[in-house]
């Protein structure tokens, strides 16, 4: 039986008996660990269902609001990601990101005439953030919503984003950021930002740290404005919801 050394002080963990080697080994750790995020994912995004499975007020947050009834579950998560960061900085956002950006498709609803065919894919377009759409990419393979391929497109400025379903804006100039939000307006697409000027800007999604867990936001008017509309579920696992403008 081959064993895997950790660091300094700790023992080493055996392989599992279908692993061929330690490096096998060591290879399907970070799938297992995206199998466990969507897990976590979904129990969060679905426990709002068990709970009230009726019909529920479109729920509406301030500025600090919180859903108390999140909290374990959330909580879970901070720890998963924690866990993770201590081994390998900063991939664990990544792969809790994508998992987000690959749920998030399962509870959005795109108008009439957004899908060319019955059996095109849901394209999600990654701008500013390779690394992201790498993983995301890796972890979407093999994996539908609501019965169409997922396919991950790496979008460069100045690239139309027609046939788009979701666009992720990371790591860009300001002026490029700009150009994608103004060519996204007309369009049923799902932008999501990483950070709070981007999510000023109009940006429907906004991915935000708190207490060293990665949540999200949600701004309602440049949703309806491009006549998507987002699950209840989904909302309720939003750590704010805006309802006015950006």
């Amino acid at each position: 039986m081959h064993f895997l050394p950790l660091r300094a002080g700790r023992r080493a963990v055996a392989a599992p008996p279908w692993c061929a080697s330690p490096e096998q080994a060591r290879g399907m750790v970070p799938r297992l660990r995206m199998h466990y995020l969507y897990s976590v994912v979904m129990v969060i995004l679905n426990w709002s269902w068990w709970r009230h499975p009726g019909p529920r007020r479109r729920p509406v947050r301030d500025a600090g609001g919180r859903s108390p009834r999140w909290g374990w579950l959330l909580l879970l998560l901070g720890v998963l990601c924690a866990d993770a960061r201590a081994q390998v900085p900063g991939e664990l956002e990544r792969q809790v990101k994508a998992a987000y950006l690959y749920k998030f498709a399962g509870y959005v609803e795109w108008p009439d005439g957004s899908f060319a065919r019955p059996d095109a894919p849901l394209v999600i377009g990654v701008a500013g953030a390779d690394a992201l759409a790498e993983q995301l990419e890796q972890s979407v393979a093999g994996h539908s919503v609501n019965g169409r391929v997922v396919q991950v497109k790496k979008v460069r400025r100045g690239v139309a984003l027609a046939g788009l379903h979701v666009l992720y804006l990371g790591a860009l100039e300001k002026t490029a950021l700009q150009e994608m939000l103004a060519a996204s307006r007309g369009l049923a697409l799902l932008t999501v930002s990483d950070s709070d000027e981007v999510y000023a800007m109009g940006s429907m999604i906004n991915f935000v740290m708190a207490e060293d867990k990665v949540r999200f936001d949600v701004a309602l008017k440049p949703v309806a404005q491009a006549h998507i509309r987002i699950s209840a579920r989904m909302l309720l696992a939003a750590y704010r919801v805006q309802t006015g403008g950006a």
